[in-house]
């Protein structure tokens, strides 16, 4: 059996979500048939780095899939493309070691989250930014990210509808970079909760609005309360940027 690892980003916007469900139309179903119509192993299932909820995006998703096909691994990309719809490409495809796993492997993976600060709507940009005019503290709004910065409990930052044993991650580093009628939050942890990111992103908002002021967050992080962080953000802005894995 060889083990594929393949990369691929997608617009998530007609999807509902990575992950297979009973209902369909998700990445991974697209994905999966593309497979198995080249291999015609019908038990055929892939692994995902992470899922990502109904119109979030992908421009470095990973996944692993084992397969008996002798298809030459510099072949994978074209043959897989062909049988994919414009909204989804795998953009590189690797021969892995047996024991890689796309989700346990990862070391660490980073989401961006693209606010529109334009007055007006970007008309090329509405499936991939949440458009925000009202004026942003952007300055507060990295103070208050930084606290987030380390080990915590993300309870007060996750769905209430998340089913993990623990709410305990790390995130290593988060950036809110600023440019014109733009702003691009990068954040890169160990892994995310339900919703995590598009948590955070709703509350920097809530901060640059002057909802929240920075020196609120660690008083949020401890009391382990959702209700207390600012809103969950628009899918349609979030983006799984990069999932980094140890040489193999």
């Amino acid at each position: 059996m060889n083990n594929i690892r393949m990369i691929v980003s997608y617009d998530g916007t007609d999807y509902s979500g990575f992950q297979s469900q009973p209902s369909g139309n998700t990445i991974q179903d697209v994905l999966e048939a593309a497979i198995r119509s080249l291999t015609k192993e019908d038990g055929l299932r892939i692994i995902g780095s992470g899922r990502t909820d109904a119109g979030v995006h992908a421009q470095g998703q990973v996944f692993n899939f084992h397969t008996e096909s002798r298809i030459p691994v510099e072949r994978w990309t074209l043959a897989i493309n062909a049988r994919l719809p414009d909204d989804i490409v795998v953009l590189q495809a690797d021969l892995m070691p047996p024991e890689f796993h796309a989700r346990h492997s990862a070391l660490s993976k980073t989401y961006r989250y693209v606010i529109d600060t334009s007055q007006f709507p970007d008309v090329f940009q509405r499936r991939y930014a949440l458009h925000h005019y009202a004026p942003l503290d952007v300055q507060a709004m990295r103070e208050g990210l930084q606290e987030l910065v380390g080990e915590h409990d993300f309870t007060s930052f996750a769905s209430p509808q998340s089913t993990q044993p623990s709410h305990v991650r790390t995130i290593y580093n988060i950036a809110l970079l600023e440019s014109p009628n733009k702003l691009e939050l990068y954040v890169t942890g160990s892994g995310f909760l339900y919703n995590m990111v598009r948590i955070i992103a709703g509350t920097a908002v809530w901060i640059g609005e002057g909802k929240l002021s920075p020196g609120d967050i660690p008083a949020i992080l401890a009391a382990r309360d959702r209700t207390l962080a600012g809103p969950t953000a628009m899918a349609h802005g979030l983006t799984l940027w990069q999932v980094e894995y140890p040489e193999f």
